[in-house]
């Protein structure tokens, strides 16, 4: 009797289920978050950063759509860097080191100021379904709470267990204990479950590391941030460093090998590719002497540094053993070991485009219970769960985004379409418009979506009205206007590119790849006073103007290429599609169909195994 029937549970409040309870409460739902632990939400349970590379195009587009990510890491932030910015515009990715206390604290002020989020510190252990639809949980504490939908974001907790040497314990994370219950019940109701690991490295004591013997690593002048927001920016931050460990230190590690839970069999999950351990890559590259590490700070008031590269599952002693024989960690005292953790997670061809089951309707998976790694993953996943949800239960139209559309719909479209053998994380080589997924122009793709639903503010949508307003004033002027050959002719030699003998467009003096938008804004006093008059002094502006002039012809034909190949995405399948009576189709063709069940051509295409002349026989049978 103490709660009241909800729109929306949210089981979980790390960075999937913090989305999913903010998008669904600002939305208009009403929101139950129920989580283990009111004072760890959001918690940084690995590194303490965001984006990266694709995962700060992804943090872009959380905040394009109204999500909360890009404003806490903005407002956490004690560094940030653009990386990839030797490469073109399509690599540019945002990545910021953040304060974890303060990232938490930040989420939580935001989610209590969202009025339509409730909270209840509980351990949820069951589900409460009837007729295949879901109507509540049932916690711990032997309470039932009724609810239209429910969002599972459980992170590693589901059947997690701790791994140290030869020690294991249960464990969502250290000093957390695992989640039992959902993973056997949804099992019995004819989900299929498996396991997953990850791991976390060594903390460290930064009073007892030697900073002189390593390579510092300060963050860019022109800090960006995430949130297309008009947020403080930084006007100081900490450094990390880098350092490498040695033959030696290898030499160090293996003898503990034959202790290592990963090498003895002990933990079953499949671990992430691109995140291995330590002794993991010692293993897979025996060739290498050294592998890079990068210490960093965990926020500003602090002396705990994250050792980014040395995660390990080895004993405690051998962890320390090897740490005090890399440059500048001689004398180093540690908070906590590295640590590997095993979990459960559901293969998500389990699950529609908007995140639904499509065993149990109004169930939704968002994050790590969906086999993805990262915070990024998983809150582009909570945002778009809890978006779904409201609108389910609201008797909406789902908010499904495409391939072309966003990062957010290459990683959901790879998860239910591909599906996952090991922990899923996001590259700019996943998504083959990656011209089209700047992290410049996020905003342009998808906030007047999000406006459309609700979800983005007016004052958000105005501001980027006004940003595209001052690009478009921006690029006819460089359009209409003229250099003179005097003005000019010195920079072009500057930059040992050809000048000119006749005045020439601004624009198609940008064009050379040679000359920015920001020195031609330095040497021209008409350009600089009309970029004031017009109030296109942001830096945001500026860049899309270029980008936008410069990459035209690319950005065009790649936006025919997906409109072609979006076609086939609005050619649908029912879901009761029976593919084994095709007996055109391939064998694998068939078994794989009819397991994934796709909701289009485009995503049947899409499918590993499926070959052209497959969706050939699929698109005759269909008559087209």
């Amino acid at each position: 009797m103490i709660f009241e029937n909800y729109d929306v549970i949210v089981v979980g409040a790390g960075h999937a289920g913090s989305e999913a309870a903010a998008a669904a409460g600002n939305l208009g739902s009403k929101v139950l978050l129920i989580t283990m632990n009111l004072q760890s939400i959001a918690q940084m349970s690995c590194n303490p950063a965001m984006g990266g590379i694709a995962k700060g195009q992804i943090v872009r587009e959380i905040d394009a759509l109204g999500g909360y990510s890009g404003i806490v890491s903005d407002k956490s932030m004690i560094q940030f860097r653009m990386l990839n910015k030797s490469k073109g515009p399509a690599m540019w990715s945002p990545r910021a080191q953040n304060d974890r206390m303060v990232f938490s604290a930040e989420w939580r002020r935001l989610l209590e100021k969202t009025k339509n989020v409730d909270f209840w510190q509980d351990t949820v252990d069951g589900l409460i379904v009837k007729d295949n639809f879901v109507c509540g949980v049932h916690t711990a504490m032997g309470q039932n709470v009724y609810g239209k939908a429910v969002i599972l974001t459980n992170g590693t907790f589901l059947n997690g267990k701790i791994h140290i040497g030869e020690k294991s314990f249960g464990g969502g994370r250290m000093a957390d204990r695992a989640s039992t219950g959902i993973t056997e019940q949804l099992v019995e109701l004819g989900f299929r479950a498996k396991r997953m690991k990850t791991g976390t490295p060594v903390r460290v004591d930064g009073r007892s590391l030697d900073f002189s013997k390593m390579i510092e690593q300060p963050g860019d002048e022109d800090i960006r941030g995430f949130s297309f927001l008009e947020n403080p920016k930084l006007v100081k931050q900490r450094s990390c460093w880098m350092t490498y460990t040695s033959k030696q230190v290898h030499e160090t590690l293996k003898t503990g090998f034959h202790l290592s839970p990963m090498f003895n069999g002990r933990i079953e999950g499949t671990g992430p590719r691109y995140c291995p351990s330590i002794e993991d890559k010692i293993n897979r590259f025996s060739d290498k002497d050294s592998h890079q590490l990068f210490v960093e700070p965990e926020g500003w008031d602090t002396v705990e540094y994250y050792v980014n590269g040395f995660s390990s599952s080895l004993p405690e002693d051998i962890q320390v053993k090897a740490l005090r024989q890399i440059e500048g960690f001689q004398n180093a005292k540690i908070f906590r070991p590295g640590y590997a953790i095993e979990y459960d997670y559901f293969p998500p061809e389990q699950l529609n485009y908007t995140l639904e089951t499509k065993l149990i309707s109004n169930l939704y998976f968002a994050g790590q219970i969906n086999g993805t790694t990262g915070y990024e993953e998983a809150a582009a996943q909570g945002l778009m769960a809890g978006i779904n949800a409201h609108l389910k239960v609201s008797e909406k139209d789902p908010f499904i985004l495409g391939r072309s559309e966003a990062y957010i719909g290459v990683l959901i479209d790879d998860l239910i379409t591909k599906g996952v053998d090991e922990p899923y994380r996001m590259f700019t080589s996943r998504a083959e418009f990656r011209i089209l997924l700047r992290q410049d122009n996020a905003d342009t793709r998808l906030t007047e979506k999000s406006f459309r639903i609700g979800l983005a503010t007016e004052d958000r949508y105005t501001k980027f009205l006004d940003k595209q307003l001052q690009i478009d004033k921006l690029i006819i002027f460089l359009r209409s206007n003229s250099v003179e050959p005097d003005q000019i002719n010195a920079l072009l030699a500057q930059k040992l590119t050809p000048g000119i003998s006749q005045k020439q467009k601004l624009a198609t003096i940008l064009l050379r790849p040679q000359i920015t938008l920001v020195e031609l804004l330095n040497l021209l006093p008409s350009l600089s006073n009309h970029i004031e008059s017009t109030a296109c002094s942001s830096f945001e502006v500026i860049d899309s103007a270029e980008i936008l002039l410069k990459y035209e012809g690319y950005i065009q034909k790649e936006k025919e290429f997906a409109d072609k190949i979006s076609r086939l995405d609005h050619i649908f399948l029912k879901p009761d599609f029976d593919y084994n009576s095709l007996k055109s189709l391939s064998f694998e063709a068939r078994e794989k169909l009819s397991k994934v069940k796709p909701s289009s051509l485009g995503q049947a295409s899409r499918i590993s195994g499926i070959s052209p002349s497959d969706i050939s026989v699929l698109v005759i049978f269909l008559g087209r």
